[in-house]
Order: structure tokens, then sequence, then C-alpha cells
């Protein structure tokens, strides 16, 4: 199916989004943006590039996730009365991703959208809850937008959605999956996950069943449209279903709101969560990076938010890199600057993102191959493949050999 161009329609005035990461977050507001079509505001010149930054950026709102109203909402998005998305945010537990949220739900509301803080982790009955919580609106909503469809959470939800039409916006990498496995009608399952936890294991999947089965319903689009669903996505997706709508994400909010960088003159480093999900061993990802960091001269290490401070202390150790907690999504930082002229990644969302968010900045976006060497034993089939996959179909991006990181031990 051939990739759109953004469309410029106004969104409904009862749009419900659901995230549960900062980068989903960042990518409903690059989804409303381009709803929103072209406007005129400060800070877009004439030639397109823009130049000043959000002013959201002088701090973020309070520990709740709450904060004060929108100062400025340059866009209405609803009809009528209607002020914009209403974005509920379903926290995860660990201390980056909440401050990272936080922040990105301060530049939301400066956008004029809604948030809304639900914890729906972090206690027995938390998610019923939750659940509870949110059950009228999200029957009410005319648009549901999704930040993670694999999530058991969000799945769960889908079985209170009347809504016809659903937006997925991505969620990284894993969206190419999700459309591969929408398209050939199969159950939803990300690519790292392994089967696993006996007996017990089993029986929570079997009990959960209905419930996955109704998801991949709702994901799968009726001809005709009495079901719409649309992906607005930075990825290289192929083969979609056949009446999913495919729109291009290419970070025009992110471009109109910050930078462009300052460059430096070294190279920057970018972490991968992937020590972390169980697919790379720790000790040959400790030895990649070290021998990037020589090659390349990379001075700087901007951790993923789920790396462990373990993990983080153990490579500042081996290779003298300055470790960098992001207080945002990569793409807003490295647009805000500064940054080095060359990015280092291994396969991972950035380098698929990064080309579009630094368009026109001298940036050089480098991939890095994982050699199949590094895999762990419990690594799932289809890693290997999926891994050279995000590679492989990386654009406007430098191709690295795989590092020869020895053995441990």
């Amino acid at each position: 199916m051939t990739r759109s161009a953004p469309a410029h329609t106004p969104a409904s005035a009862r749009t419900l989004a659901f995230v549960e990461s900062p980068v989903q977050l960042l990518n409903v507001l690059e989804w409303a943006h381009a709803r929103s079509g072209p406007a005129s505001e400060p800070g877009r010149l004439l030639d397109g590039v823009p130049r000043q930054p959000s002013r959201s950026a002088a701090g973020p709102p309070g520990p709740d996730g709450e904060g004060p109203p929108a100062r400025s909402a340059k866009r209405r998005l609803g009809e009528g009365e209607g002020t914009g998305v209403r974005i509920v945010v379903l926290p995860p537990t660990d201390p980056m991703s909440r401050g990272q949220l936080r922040r990105m739900a301060g530049l939301a509301r400066d956008e004029g959208h809604e948030v809304r803080w639900q914890e729906a982790r972090g206690g027995r009955f938390a998610p019923v809850k939750a659940l509870a919580a949110l059950a009228r609106e999200v029957r009410a909503a005319r648009r549901v937008v999704i930040g993670d469809p694999f999530s058991r959470y969000v799945q769960l939800l889908l079985t209170l959605v009347r809504a016809e039409e659903l937006v997925v916006v991505d969620d990284g990498t894993a969206t190419m999956e999700f459309v591969a496995q929408t398209s050939r009608g199969e159950r939803l399952v990300r690519w790292h996950r392994v089967g696993g936890g006996g007996l017990p294991g089993r029986l929570r999947e079997l009990a959960y069943a209905p419930v996955s089965a109704n998801a991949r319903r709702r994901f799968t689009p009726r001809p005709g449209g009495s079901r719409r669903v649309e992906v607005f996505t930075s990825m290289p997706v192929s083969a979609p279903h056949a009446a999913m709508t495919v729109r291009l994400n290419d970070f025009a909010w992110t471009r109109a709101r910050f930078g462009p960088p300052r460059l430096t003159k070294g190279t920057d480093l970018v972490g991968t969560s992937l020590v972390e999900t169980g697919v790379v061993d720790p000790d040959r990802y400790r030895e990649a990076v070290r021998a990037l960091a020589l090659e390349h001269g990379a001075t700087r290490y901007f951790a993923h938010r789920r790396e462990s401070p373990e993990k983080l202390r153990a490579l500042s150790e081996a290779t003298g890199l300055e470790i960098v907690r992001p207080d945002l999504p990569l793409e807003l930082i490295a647009r805000r600057g500064p940054v080095g002229r060359t990015i280092v990644s291994f396969p991972s969302t950035v380098v698929h993102t990064l080309p579009y968010a630094l368009t026109g900045t001298g940036v050089t976006v480098a991939v890095c191959d994982v050699d199949p060497l590094w895999l762990t034993q419990g690594a799932s089939a289809r890693a290997r493949g999926f891994l050279a996959g995000v590679t492989d179909t990386a654009r406007d991006v430098h191709r690295l050999p795989a590092q020869a990181a020895p053995a441990a031990g």
C-alpha cells in the first residue's frame, strides 16, 4: 500500500489518546499537528526552517503529572467547542519514564491538549480502578489514538471502545511488527518476547485469549470504512492490510518547535534497551560500545530511559563516556542541541526517526549492526532477522559493520 501524506482534516473534539511512554506522547503531538494542517505560527519562517523552541522547555509540570492549563493553544483540533485531543497517560513505574512523561505532558498542554494522568500500575487493584475511571470516556470517544497496540492494558480498554476509527501512532520499531502481524491476521506478539512461564503462564494466556482476539479484530479494518484503522508512522512498514491507512510521520511538529541545533565536533552514541529486554548479552554490549567510542572518538552516551543504573555505571567505567540521561525523547534533545555532527546507534527506533527530526541540520546518523554472536540464548527466534530488518530499511543513514566484541570472561 502506498504511504500517503499527512491529512489536513480537523480531528474530532472527542478524540481520546492512550499513551504509556514519552515517545508515544510525542507521536500523538506529531499526529495532531499533521491533522491540523499548515498554520502561520511564530517560529515558522517562510522557508520552513523553525527558529523558536517551545516555551515548555523551561520546566516540567508537578510531580503528579498535572500542570497549569495550556497557556497558548495556537491550534484547535476539535469540532465546535473542542479544545484538541484528550490524552490519557498510563505511566509505567520507572522514574526515568515518568519524568520524561511529565515533561511531555507540559508540552502537550502548551499545544492546547488536555492531559489526564491515570495510574494503572503499582498496586493490586490499580488496573481495575483505572479501567472503571476511564470507562465512560472510552465509550464516548469518536476516535481512539493508541500508542502501544501490544499493551495488554490498552487491549483491555479496547473491549469498551465503540469508536469506528482507531489510530495507532509509533511505539518505535514495534510498529513494523504490528503492521506485519495485522496484515497476516496473526496474534499480536512483541518481536522480542519469548514464551514461557510454565503452566501458570499458559493459564494466563488462556484466560487473556478473548481480550487478545478482540484487539486483533479491532485493529483489522473493514473494507468500505465501517471500521477504519490508521497507522501514523516513521517506520518503513511493508504490505499493510489493504484497508489500512498509513500516513507519514515526518516530525514536522518537532522541527517547528525546536532548533535547529548547534553542532559539536564530536560523535554521540545512542544507547538501547536490548540488554534489558534480554536480547543482547550485557558483556558483549559493553565491549561493542567501548569499541565504537574508540573508533569514532565519541565522548557522550545518551542512555535509553529503560537502561539500568548498574549497566550505565559499568559502561562509564569501561569506556570513559559521559552518560547523559535525557529528560525528553531523543528526537527533541537532538533537535534542541547541542548535538554531535555524527550520531551512532545500534538498530533501534532512532535510526528511522532522527533523519526526519534532523533534516537539513548536517548531522549524520550511523547505525552499527548487531553481531548474531551478541544475542543471548534466550533471545527469540525473530530477534536476529528483526534487528537486521531495522538496519536494512533505515533511510539516510550511514551503515557501520558490527564491532568485533570479544567473548565475555
